[in-house]
Formats: structure tokens, sequence, C-alpha cells
């Protein structure tokens, strides 16, 4: 499957010129082969130059935005009120991917209404904990959830956007990903559905049930996390590299038990990467039928 891949660099410190309106060791290669030049610029500030940038350049009046989750789009909600206050967008409604997203959207003036299946998304934007640089395939959901969370709601708003944008740093833009993936699982039965996934992934990944309190090994201990739909939370942590995301993803998916998983792939989209020479922006803009996130 080929993939139409546009790419650019836009140096940060002339954004203003693009801005219209002024239990076995998990081994991580990719993290320890990847050299990160240092800067006086920390992730923070990047992520902010990038959230900027797409608000800037993929936000239009009138629209409805699925507001997404993490420090980018938080600094994203967050510029986005500033924007509605002067003037600069007018009529934005934003449908909050998470309770955090929700709770900054209210504090930085941002109308709200919630998803329906009749809702019509025009652009969502969210953080990404990794993307793969081949396909845009990428990894959500890894941090520790909080109460009310959701990744069933977060990606169906991102499934339903007519335009997704994902923010990421450099070093969470990977030729090759490493790490977990969260998986939603039916709390009935759920050991079983975890012993097909580790038989599916042997050798290259450790499944782990996600605890709500502390650090509780393999089982989740006595308290695992439980969602807000009642499942539980399977970590898949890849021991090896993982080569496709979007296979994975299919693996999956055919599993009994499996809700819904943190990988998205298989839909166009554009990757705002903030890194310490500037904003790259990736297009993968190729639409593949039957697509799915």
């Amino acid at each position: 499957m080929a993939l139409s891949l546009s790419s650019s660099i836009l140096p940060l410190f002339n954004f203003s010129l693009m801005n219209p309106h002024s239990t076995r060791k998990i081994t991580r290669r990719n993290a320890l082969q990847m050299v990160v030049r240092s800067s006086l610029a920390g992730d923070s500030t990047l992520l902010l130059q990038a959230a900027k940038y797409t608000v800037d350049s993929f936000v239009e009046s009138g629209m409805v935005i699925g507001l997404g989750s993490g420090r980018a789009s938080g600094f994203a909600i967050q510029y986005l009120g500033r924007q509605l206050r002067s003037g600069a967008i007018k009529d934005i409604v934003g449908i909050p991917t998470s309770v955090d997203s929700a709770s900054e959207a209210a504090k930085a003036g941002v109308p709200l209404d919630q998803y329906r299946d009749s809702s019509k998304v025009d652009l969502a934007f969210d953080d990404a904990d990794v993307i793969e640089e081949e396909s845009l395939a990428a990894v959500i959901g890894r941090q520790k959830m909080q109460g009310g969370e959701s990744i069933i709601q977060e990606k169906t708003i991102l499934r339903a956007a007519g335009k997704l944008i994902l923010i990421a740093t450099a070093k969470q833009y990977q030729g090759v990903i490493d790490g977990s993936i969260p998986v939603l699982i039916k709390s009935i039965n759920w050991l079983e559905t975890a012993e097909e996934i580790d038989d599916l992934f042997l050798g290259d990944a450790e499944v782990w049930r996600r605890a709500s309190i502390g650090y509780a090994g393999p089982l989740g201990g006595d308290f695992p996390l439980v969602t807000r739909e009642g499942h539980n939370v399977l970590d898949v942590i890849f021991t090896s590299p993982i080569q496709n995301l979007a296979e994975v993803a299919d693996c999956l998916d055919q599993v009994v038990g499996v809700v819904e998983h943190g990988v998205i792939s298989r839909i166009p989209c554009t990757a705002v990467i903030a890194t310490e020479d500037g904003l790259r922006i990736v297009d993968n803009s190729i639409k593949i039928e039957g697509s799915r996130v």
C-alpha cells in the first residue's frame, strides 16, 4: 500500500510569518538510538508552537472541532479561546474527547457540545504518544487514565472528523515504534482475552492489566482499572520493535473480548511534529476505502 506523503519544515523562530492572525526488562531500542540536540526550548515551548500552528492553519470560523487530550491539545484549546475572544475566529463549537479537554475548553471560553451519532465534526486535533513515520499510524492512551476518560469516546470523535491533526514531538515521531499499546477489553473473562493476546504476540510483547492505584503487576493487583464503560485496560508492552502498527491493530480487532485499542491507523491525517529546528508538517493525503480508526 503506497501512501502519498509530503512534509515541510517551518522554522520556529519565523513562526509569525505563518500565523495569519499574528517483569522482563522492556527494551527501548529506538529511544536509546535517538539523539536529540540540546536546546533552550523544552518540549512545552515546542508543543506550544505546534498548537498555535494547528489552530491558525486548520481552524476556520463556524467549525465544529474535536478537542483532543494532552499537553499540545491543551495549548491549542487555550489559544483557540484567545482567538475567539479577540474575534479572529468566530462561531466555534468544541466537542471534547475527555474530561480534561472539556475542563480546558470551559476555562478558555470555548463553547462546548456533546458528541452524538449525528454530529458533524469538521476538524479534530489530538496528541499522539507516538506516530509511525511511513504511515502516520499512531498510538494514544498510554498515559494513565483519569476518571471519566475514554479511549472509545476519543477515537469515536477522531473517526468522525472530516480532517484529523495529530501533534507530537520529534522524539515521538519514529521510524519503528516500541513501547505499549492500550487495549480495552470486556471485564468478564478478561484473563482469557489477555492470554489470547499474549499468545498472539508471544515473544514480542508482555500483557499487563492496568491498575487504578499504584504499581500492581501483570494481573492489575487488587484495584484494576475499570473504565466508565465497565471495561478493563490491558497494556500490551512490546519488547521488540513494532514493524507495522496497522497490522497489530488488525490482529487485536480479531480477538474476542477486545472492545477498542489505542491504535489510530488507515485514515488520512496531518501530523504536526515539533522539532528543535522548526515545525515539520507531514500529510498523509490518500483516502483508503473502508479505512478506520
